[in-house]
């Protein structure tokens, strides 16, 4: 569980970048995270949906496992007045489920770059 109240404050005024990581991207946090100042949020959880259905233009998620759209199960977005999301697929499964279908594990490798 995740308990961003615990360690949550502004961003610094000093502060060029702040970037938050949490482990399930429910709203909750995210909300939290962009009232403070957040610019990016790192997250997993939702193994990238893990039951995908194949789709034109890639594959669709039937469920994020979080309150997240379905359509945010995944890679990096952005919605206005929001910081932008990278949710990881990540290597696993659900104890549940213990098999994914086209969704494909992933380690990420994400490069900032200055503005």
């Amino acid at each position: 569980m995740d308990h961003y109240e615990k360690v949550a404050g502004p961003r610094a005024r000093e502060s060029d970048l702040f970037i938050g990581v949490t482990h399930a991207p429910y709203r909750r946090v995210l909300d939290a995270m962009a009232h403070d100042g957040a610019d990016l949020v790192f997250a997993g959880h939702t193994h990238g949906g893990q039951v995908r259905l194949p789709w034109p233009g890639g594959s669709k998620a039937l469920v994020t496992n979080c309150d997240l759209p379905t359509w945010r199960a995944r890679g990096l977005t952005r919605i206005k007045d929001e910081p932008w999301l990278h949710v990881s697929a990540g290597m696993g499964t659900s104890p549940y489920a213990p098999f994914r279908i086209a969704c494909a594990p992933e380690a990420t490798l994400l490069t900032l770059t200055p503005r």
